[in-house]
């Protein structure tokens, strides 16, 4: 008896080698959003402007990690799904050692 649910079919699914080239894609929009938000940020006189920048970039690697979980789920491709995991978890871990290290030592 074969096994159909989500789990089997995440399990047996392989990638196609066209994945590599979509995800590469998929940074293209985010590369010009963040033009644009660097572009529109760096002249303005804030207060913790780079805090803002880390945590923007945070925000736009987790989004598009967080759609390929999406689509790795769709497709059943479980490593699609642990890689897109992996990402946020290194981007989190990233920003919030920036902020611990880098930004709080300026306060103080």
């Amino acid at each position: 008896m074969e096994e159909t649910g989500k789990l089997g079919k995440l399990l047996k699914t392989g990638r196609d080698p066209q994945e590599i080239q979509d995800w590469i894609f998929s940074l293209t929009p985010l590369g010009v959003a963040f033009a644009f938000f660097l572009i529109f940020l760096w002249p303005m006189e804030i207060a913790n402007k780079d805090l803002i920048i880390v945590i923007g970039v945070a925000a736009g690697f987790v989004g598009l990690e967080s759609y390929w979980i999406f689509r790795g789920w769709r497709k059943n491709h479980i490593s699609t799904i642990l890689l897109g995991l992996i990402g946020i978890a290194v981007t989190v871990a990233m920003a919030w050692l920036y902020m611990t290290f880098v930004w709080v030592n300026t306060l103080s």
